[in-house]
């Protein structure tokens, strides 16, 4: 039996009784890495309600966005299915035709779909035909107006648009400039308030069973923290003696150090946003019978953009098919049901949460539904799973560094293939988590069961791929490259 997949399952029944359906708190953060959190070995960052959570219930190491940016893993996490069945490869924002592409690259990227269909099945949909009042706050991200979230089964929609940040206004702070948030006092901040109206939503329906899905924000660029917290992790990172140390990503490089003082600010503003509706829970006498998750869209920020967090000693970032890019923090709280410190090693994936809400909600899904995910309750309840394979499938060029690739994990290994050239990397995850030594020499026989079971869940999928472009100029700069800053920005 393999290693990572038993860490702490044996002997882990329901810690009590069946119990009425549940509310449901779903927090989702934007651009947070795996190694963020206090509990997942954060020493600079404090996440002291996240690590409560965790304490109160269970942790993932294991846990994975189905894709390096933000747009797929939305649609993923709200379908149940892969994102490439609805097109969504990419941001939304990001050109979604070949002819559109302007950078020097030796591919075009893959065309790909810039909303969500209105025929997809949601979990709000889901949710609110299984008599769920349901709620929306934050980054939506999926599609132009006519496609946010009170088109996709939200009774209220607290800031969802089409946007990839806050970028109206005073951005992370009050006046916002969002069509569906109201202005709050000068210099309000959004998590803050976004919490708030997630508060709001809890006290107005706690009678009946509610979904409450915060998408912060947070901590999305641009890179903008509270002045009180920045100037306490400016202190903090002095009083630590942390200096910057840097790594090479193909043709970036990647921070190693969490040392960052206004990225801090922001993880910890988020912390404190859960705080506040995790507070509610308990003031309402509500927390017993709620199903708490946290999870990221995809791993940390640490090869662009400000160069903001370090996935350590996972590989790389966000943009990117290591492990940096697409491992997540995952966290579930569901007392009297999740026994409390439970560590689970078991890969879980986006897809997963569709079904896990439904299983937990006692609902079914919609007559012809495909999902590609799994409940996660029997995990939970001890049982071990059927080994199966995770797979992510990204034709473009992140503006992170990254190229068009693929991937498939099954069981502790992984492998990678590069669309440009065909080349694949393998790894053992199980011995090398942070992606060092690529077996692909040593192995060929797995490489090819890999790639053979990777290219028939392409077609499967109707992926699409990128094509040759015929303005490529090898001897020009490909746009891959990116100066870091100097201290934070």
């Amino acid at each position: 039996m393999l290693r990572f997949s038993l860490v702490c399952l044996i002997g882990l029944p329901l810690a009590g009784a069946a119990v009425s359906r549940p509310n449901i708190v779903f927090f989702l953060a934007d651009d947070l890495g795996q190694r963020d959190l206090g509990c997942n070995g954060s020493t600079f960052y404090e996440t002291p309600h996240l690590d409560r959570l965790a304490r109160e219930g269970a942790r993932f190491t294991d846990a994975y966005a189905a894709c390096p940016v933000c747009s797929p893993t939305r649609a993923s996490l709200l379908t149940g299915q892969w994102p490439q069945r609805w097109g969504i490869t990419d941001y939304i924002g990001a050109p979604t035709r070949p002819e559109q592409w302007k950078r020097n690259t030796k591919l075009l990227p893959a065309p790909f779909t810039d909303r969500l269909s209105l025929e997809a099945p949601t979990l709000a949909k889901s949710l609110k035909a299984a008599g769920y009042a349901t709620f929306f706050a934050g980054k939506w991200h999926l599609g132009p107006e006519g496609f946010w979230p009170e088109n996709q089964g939200f009774d209220i929609n607290q800031g969802g648009n089409d946007r990839g940040g806050p970028y109206g206004g005073g951005q992370y702070f009050s006046p916002y400039g969002n069509p569906r948030l109201t202005d709050g006092p000068p210099g309000e901040h959004l998590p803050d308030r976004l919490a708030t109206e997630t508060v709001r939503f809890i006290e107005a329906n706690r009678e009946r069973p509610f979904f409450a899905y915060f998408a912060f924000y947070s901590v999305h660029t641009p890179l903008m923290a509270r002045e009180d917290l920045r100037q306490k992790y400016e202190a903090k990172r002095a009083r630590l003696g942390l200096e910057e140390q840097w790594g090479r990503e193909h043709e970036r490089d990647v921070r190693l150090t969490q040392n960052h003082a206004v990225y801090a600010g922001m993880v910890e503003a988020l912390d404190l946003a859960v705080g506040k509706v995790l507070a509610k829970l308990d003031d309402l006498g509500l927390a017993r019978n709620t199903l708490v998750i946290f999870t990221s869209d995809n791993g940390g920020l640490s090869t662009s953009e400000g160069w903001p967090t370090s996935n350590h000693p996972l590989r790389a970032g966000k943009g990117w098919l290591y492990e940096g890019g697409i491992r997540v923090p995952l966290v579930m709280r569901w007392p009297g049901v999740i026994r409390p410190g439970l560590e689970i090693g078991v890969p879980a994936s986006s897809p997963d949460f569709y079904p896990t809400l439904l299983d937990a909600a006692g609902s079914l899904p919609q007559t012809g539904q495909r999902l590609d995910g799994q409940s996660l309750l029997p995990l939970l309840r001890g049982e071990i799973p059927p080994e199966r394979a995770l797979f992510w499938h990204y034709p473009h060029y992140g503006n992170q560094g990254g190229a068009p690739s693929a991937a498939i994990r099954r069981g502790e290994w992984k492998l990678i293939e590069w669309l440009e050239d065909g080349r694949t990397e393998l790894f053992n995850l199980a011995t090398d988590p942070g992606e060092q030594n690529d077996l692909t020499a040593k192995e060929p026989l797995r490489v090819a069961h890999l790639r053979e079971a990777l290219h028939a869940w392409q077609r499967e999928v109707g992926a699409r791929f990128p094509s040759p472009n015929p303005a490529y100029n090898p001897a020009a700069p490909s746009g891959r490259t990116a100066v870091r800053p100097a201290g934070d920005r």
